[in-house]
């Protein structure tokens, strides 16, 4: 059973303070766009707190998103919080955060707790 299947609603991309960017993350970027990293920080990064370096959001999504195709402008290096999304530990262990998440992503709406529960992503979390 294949638990998420996205259906480009792009309501992942939206909101403030969701995806914290590793140095992995910012390096992989920095190179796909072309820029130094500090460029790339400087242009489309904000620190939220010390050592927390986020996306921007631009009209209430991430910068990177591509209104017009509900797409990630960047889909081919995205940052890992957005490639494991919906399936991060914090939804797969918690069934209220599981619930919140399912209630917005349409990619998950035809599944259950009781479905996930009975998954091995569920007793191995990466």
């Amino acid at each position: 059973m294949k638990v998420f299947e996205c259906k480009r609603c792009g309501e992942c991309c939206k909101g403030e303070s969701t995806i914290g960017l590793s140095k992995e993350d910012i390096k992989n970027i920095s190179s796909y766009l072309g820029l130094s990293e500090r460029e790339f920080l400087e242009k489309y990064t904000v620190e939220k707190f010390p050592n927390r370096i986020e996306m921007k959001v631009v009209e209430g999504y991430c910068i990177f998103f591509d209104h017009k195709n509900k797409l990630c402008k960047i889909h081919p290096v995205k940052p890992k919080m957005c490639k494991d999304w919906p399936l991060i530990p914090a939804v797969i262990k918690d069934k209220t955060n599981f619930e919140i998440v399912k209630s917005f992503c349409q990619g998950l709406r035809n599944f259950s707790w009781e479905d996930l529960k009975n998954l091995k992503i569920l007793r191995n979390p990466s």
